[in-house]
């Protein structure tokens, strides 16, 4: 299968490269949602965040902060979100695991508000009983 962060890191595709060592590369977004959002990838092809082995998070995240210092100063943005899309519904469409870095800005008119969910009466406990029965470590 085809894979354009794979290809970028393979020097197939040309990317605007942030950051790059042994084992994470960084690069401009090609569809920013604004201008400066980076991304941040493991070069090994994982397909989601489940799949990266944890030796590897602690370089990812430090990459992440670097480079989030660097596009808060270096554009000198009000904020910033870090997220990671993984899976379709959750609006993955590059299946190589990424985190994306998005400068924000007070005049960017991007809001994160949206109807958010309750819990119904005893629901919570349940719910975290659910999520607490299935973690592995």
């Amino acid at each position: 299968m085809q894979c354009i962060f794979c290809d970028i890191v393979e020097r197939k595709e040309k990317a605007e490269i942030l950051f790059e060592d042994e084992n994470i590369i960084s690069f401009l977004d090609i569809n920013p949602f604004n201008v400066g959002h980076s991304l941040v990838i493991p070069k090994t092809h994982y397909e989601n965040f489940l799949d990266v082995p944890n030796d590897l998070f602690g370089e990812i995240f430090s990459v992440v902060q670097q480079l989030t210092k660097g596009v808060v100063h270096g554009l000198q943005a009000d904020g910033y979100n870090i997220l990671s899309n993984n899976g379709r519904a959750a609006g993955q469409s590059v299946f190589h695991c990424h985190f994306h870095i998005i400068p924000r800005f007070e005049t960017d008119g991007y809001k994160f508000k949206m109807d958010l969910k309750k819990y119904g009466n005893g629901e919570m406990n349940l719910i975290a009983e659910k999520i607490k029965s299935a973690i592995l470590f």
